[in-house]
């Protein structure tokens, strides 16, 4: 089998990357900016099922390797010897930065120094992991569902730094393997809002919405629609991306079907998760509030744009090349859930020991 690089073993897709590949019996070596981090990775390979992992480490599967997106330093030994690539890791905050570039030029020319390795390192193909935010937005209101033809319009006001730093880095990717990638392949995976079973109590922003509504840490919630995606689906879609010859050169969207409204999370919760959704709020709050809220909020003065708008994104794509079959919304929601019980993340959840 292939020796794969996964950068960012310690985040929510990149543990879930590595517990798919030593399923399969591919070695793994993962990038951690800190070796200190090498204990919560094996952890929460343990808590995803692979008892094997400390035993897939002593026996050479499973490596470690200290790189960060900020410095050339680790990224040639990390790829070295290494047939292909995950580049999963890419800062995604749960607050705003004070300055935008504080995600743009780290997930941007984080982006170019791993492919520079990798081309350097004789790597076959490099799956970077990008997201429907260089995609969807900046657009006027469609009726047609999104797909991979499409980019985000950076030249579109009230746009995140998070959205224009997943756009930005994706353009000087495909810049990169135009121009200088020698024979490295790239291939794109752009998820939509990825939910899942989370492997640790600090898993993932994303996470932090279902555990806010069941925690009832918010008073309603907005009116929003955006794309689910179960993590162990968008992992999957990687793994398929990295090995087939029909996705050289390909975006594939990760969505798990259309899009739903932040009620109908809500709504699902409520209905499947007994007393675990007592919490639960099951009411839109109108737009104006949400403009007062954002005055004392700053999470919530980005999400305004998008108030009241209808999106949808298509996943044929990926189903009719790859073969992938992505669970239900309804499944990631619950799963996701579950899984902040049984880790103890939740205000009346029994504390993980």
């Amino acid at each position: 089998m292939s020796k794969v690089l996964v950068t960012g073993g310690s985040g929510f897709i990149g543990s879930h990357a590595i517990l798919q590949l030593l399923a399969a019996g591919h070695q793994v070596r993962t990038t951690v900016r800190s070796l200190q981090r090498k204990g919560d990775v094996l952890e929460m390979l343990r808590v995803g099922g692979a008892e094997q992992s400390v035993q897939a480490e002593q026996g050479g599967n499973l490596e470690f390797a200290a790189a960060s997106l900020e410095k050339d330093a680790g990224w040639a030994e990390a790829a070295a010897g290494c047939d292909f690539v995950l580049h999963v890791a890419s800062p995604f905050p749960p607050k705003v930065p004070k300055h935008e570039n504080e995600l743009i030029v780290p997930a941007r020319e984080g982006t170019l120094r791993v492919l520079r390795a990798s081309r350097d390192a004789g790597v076959k193909r490099v799956v970077l992991t990008s997201s429907f935010a260089a995609i969807g937005y900046g657009h006027p209101d469609q009726p047609a569902p999104f797909d991979e033809t499409s980019w985000t319009n950076l030249d579109s006001p009230g746009l995140t730094p998070y959205i224009k730093s997943k756009t930005l880095a994706e353009h000087a990717a495909w810049d990169f393997i135009a121009r200088e990638a020698g024979g490295l392949e790239l291939s794109v995976v752009n998820p939509t809002l990825v939910l899942g079973p989370a492997l640790h109590r600090d898993s993932s922003s994303s996470i932090l919405i279902v555990q806010k509504l069941m925690d009832g840490a918010m008073p309603g919630v907005p009116q929003m629609t955006f794309g689910l995606v179960d993590v162990r689906d968008v992992a999957d879609l990687h793994l398929r991306a990295m090995t087939s010859p029909a996705a050289n050169g390909e975006r594939f969207l990760a969505v798990g079907g259309d899009f739903v409204s932040f009620l109908q999370i809500a709504q699902t919760l409520k209905a499947r998760m007994g007393k675990w959704g007592k919490r639960v709020p099951t009411r839109e709050l109108p737009n104006w509030l949400m403009g007062l809220l954002a005055i004392a909020i700053p999470e919530v003065r980005q999400i305004l744009p998008e108030l009241g708008k209808t999106k949808n994104a298509s996943n044929a794509k990926a189903k009719r090349l790859l073969g992938w079959t992505p669970r239900s919304t309804e499944e990631c929601i619950v799963a996701t859930a579950e899984s902040l019980v049984r880790l103890g993340a939740l205000k009346d959840s029994p504390k993980a020991g």
